[in-house]
């Protein structure tokens, strides 16, 4: 019982024995609770609908090692807690309560291909493979897993965006060859790997700090300069450092800088225009702005790119309801041999994007968008800033006049303060111009406009 005491504490609470003569010599005692003439007795049982072999009940296995050990009952169950804790066996009711119950509780030995000694070491690729397939049984069962949880999922892939159609690739292989398997063997296998990760799964944080530690240093006298620029490029946006032209309405109850700034306003201002040529990203995260740049596409018959990282866009933010039918869509559209608005991207980039729509999630694109948005912005974005498009709406642009109130009229303004511009009305004229685009784009029926106009006289 030593064992039990020996090494220092890992990050998990457990003492860390990898490697130690402790180890060998805990592992011999497991070995030794398998013989079938001595060890522990095992028998057939009967989970959900499925007959598991070789199953342990907790009481049995603390009272093996009470015969073997000829110690305290506090020590025997913090033995066979140890054995548990560490995944020389694990439970098949219970997976993430990780202590040995003086029950009937049933477990199984773990198969020593995953036993700590053979010091594989726990992939956080292997681990997403993992929670994608537990996340794929949440969304058909509604019921959410170990591996499965909607914060825990979201967490990872945000973490390993860079390979996730990598991961959905493997997860999608893995999950058709366990349906080839017959179903005890296929329960058996899974609690054992269930096992493995409750104990080895790495954590997410250490994840994202090793990410970090892989990336590239940068100087700090150039981090330092980039922030300057940064700074020096912004300030004149900033409304905590500048003025809001013509007036600020929180202040002065006048709602003209609301007007002027409305999503798709027909002529805007010009601190607008000139924040456009700061980045793409600033370019089309304004739609007034992605309105422009999509005139300048038109003129150059080069819209394909832009279309479909707003395609991109809706598939990720949309409803989930609608997720399967938007990325059909988008692969008849922009991706499928001889499509009508065939996206240039390299090989590896189109086959994993195709081989993932085979099973559609909300970042099934973001390789394919990446890779669009930054052709875009190497090319296009710099083409468009100087083209006639962006030259003529910097002089359309208006620069308004500044208001100026005296503190009594700003005080009777604060007394009789009107409501603003509603979001909910703004969507709702968004929504009303998307229709009328839609309509307008829409093939015109000749036999329904003939027979309207005979209903007419």
């Amino acid at each position: 019982c030593e064992l039990i005491y020996v090494g220092d504490c890992g990050s998990a609470g457990r003492p860390s024995m990898r490697g130690s003569p402790f180890q060998f010599r805990l592992e011999a005692i497991v070995v030794e609770m398998q013989d079938s003439k001595s060890g522990v007795k095992c028998s057939e049982q009967k989970l959900n609908i499925s007959t598991i072999p070789h199953v342990i009940t907790g009481v049995d296995v603390l009272t093996w090692i009470t015969n073997k050990m000829k110690t305290t009952p506090e020590e025997v169950q913090a033995f066979g807690t140890m054995l548990v804790a560490y995944g020389y066996i694990y439970p098949l009711q219970n997976h993430k309560k990780l202590v040995m119950c003086n029950n009937t509780s049933l477990y199984r030995f773990q198969t020593p291909y995953f036993w700590p000694t053979q010091n594989w070491v726990a992939e956080d690729s292997d681990y997403g493979t993992v929670c994608q397939m537990g996340w794929w049984v949440t969304i058909r069962t509604g019921v959410g897993t170990l591996f499965g949880s909607g914060t825990h999922y979201s967490h990872l892939h945000d973490w390993m965006n860079h390979k996730w159609d990598f991961i959905v690739m493997q997860a999608t292989e893995q999950y058709k060859a366990g349906k080839e398997r017959k179903k005890p063997d296929r329960v058996v296998f899974d609690c054992q790997e269930r096992a493995y990760w409750i104990v080895n799964r790495p954590p997410v944080s250490n994840m994202f700090y090793q990410q970090a530690i892989m990336r590239s240093k940068v100087k700090s006298s150039v981090s330092l300069g980039a922030l300057a620029k940064y700074v020096t490029t912004y300030k004149n946006h900033d409304p905590f450092l500048a003025p809001c032209l013509p007036s600020n309405p929180w202040q002065t109850d006048n709602d003209t800088y609301w007007t002027c700034n409305t999503r798709r306003v027909d002529v805007p201002t010009k601190m607008r225009v000139e924040r456009w040529s700061f980045s793409l990203f600033e370019l089309l995260s304004d739609l007034r702005g992605r309105d422009d740049f999509k005139t300048f596409l038109k003129k150059e018959f080069s819209g394909e790119n832009l279309a479909f990282w707003e395609a991109a866009e809706e598939l990720k933010w949309g409803t989930g309801s609608s997720m399967t039918s938007k990325a059909e869509t988008i692969f008849k559209t922009f991706l499928a041999p001889g499509a009508p608005r065939w996206i240039n991207i390299d090989g590896r980039t189109m086959g994993l994007t195709v081989k993932g729509l085979e099973h559609p999630h909300r970042y099934v694109l973001e390789a394919a968008q990446t890779h669009v948005f930054l052709l875009m912005k190497k090319d296009t974005f710099f083409r468009y800033l100087k083209s006639p498009v962006y030259k003529d709406i910097q002089k359309k642009a208006i620069n308004p006049d500044p208001h100026n109130f005296s503190p009594a009229q700003l005080e009777q303004n604060a007394q009789s303060r009107s409501l603003g511009i509603h979001p909910i009305i703004l969507w709702q004229q968004e929504e009303e111009e998307k229709a009328k685009a839609a309509a307008a784009s829409a093939p015109v029926d000749v036999k329904a406009m003939m027979s309207k106009i005979d209903r007419n006289k």
